[in-house]
């Protein structure tokens, strides 16, 4: 069982047992991933679109707040995903869209589920623009395996946590914001942008180097991001350092700003 990160020998050992999701999306062109995944995929991957099926609409919850478990757990099931599968899921963005699709699987409660390291352009063959569609899977709940926490647990008691921002770092200094219409970060949060997790390779840095990004911030660590989305790869990235989960706030930015009141920084 693949938990966290699954390399192509990997993927390639097992073949058509694995369910795979091709995750590829651009934040500001909706249609790109379903663009993309129609030119070509690896051979049976089903495609996950970062909107319609990872997310919610987007609202005071911010851009991309988290589907009902039930609705993801459907969506699972109905994309013919059983109990005891394993889930792979690739993007071409060093997993910051995959890390997405990983998390909400552990979030249903389902352990066996990791991103190719390296995503598509670790993928030695020809790709395809054939799509099998699978029957119907037994998918259900299970209980999470992984944390949220709320914008009113951030307000009230924020300095408890270790916030740990994904963004760029010019996003988190507020030099500029290309998405949201408040530019900054929450007060007392740490920058660790997302890409910083990736060796010149594209693929995640060993254990020992993604240790020394999170030390002492990894108890009681909440990651965050722009819409909740690449703070998934800080969860991952904290994993794989070796240290406890951390807890995720889907909300993250665009859901912070949306009240005046709540302080930002710098």
């Amino acid at each position: 069982m693949f938990r966290t990160l699954i390399d192509i020998e990997g993927l390639v050992r097992m073949g058509s047992s694995v369910s795979l999701f091709d995750c590829r999306a651009a934040l500001g062109d909706a249609g790109a991933g379903r663009r993309a995944y129609d030119e070509g995929h690896i051979p049976g991957a089903l495609h996950a679109d970062l909107d319609r099926d990872l997310a919610a609409s987007p609202g005071v919850g911010g851009r991309h707040p988290l589907p009902e478990r039930s609705a993801m757990a459907e969506r699972f099931a109905a994309w013919g995903v059983n109990a005891g599968d394993q889930l792979v899921f690739y993007d071409d963005a060093g997993g910051a869209f995959a890390a997405r699709g990983w998390w909400l699987a552990r979030w249903c409660g389902h352990e066996a589920a990791a991103i190719l390291d390296g995503g598509l352009a670790a993928w030695p063959g020809e790709l395809t623009t054939r799509v099998d569609l699978p029957g119907r899977g037994d998918f259900a709940l299970r209980p999470p395996l992984t944390r949220t926490v709320t914008v009113e647990e951030i307000s009230r008691g924020g300095c408890r946590f270790s916030l740990i921002d994904a963004r760029a770092r010019r996003r988190y200094d507020g030099l500029e914001e290309p998405i949201d219409p408040v530019a900054g970060h929450i007060p007392g949060a740490h920058c660790r942008p997302f890409q910083e997790n990736l060796d010149a390779r594209g693929r995640f840095r060993v254990a020992s180097e993604l240790r020394e990004r999170f030390v002492g911030l990894h108890e009681n660590a909440v990651c965050y991001c722009g819409s909740g989305v690449t703070a998934a790869h800080n969860v991952l990235a904290i994993l794989l350092a070796g240290f406890d989960e951390p807890a995720l706030y889907p909300g993250s930015w665009s859901e912070w700003i949306a009240d005046p009141e709540r302080p930002i920084a710098p």
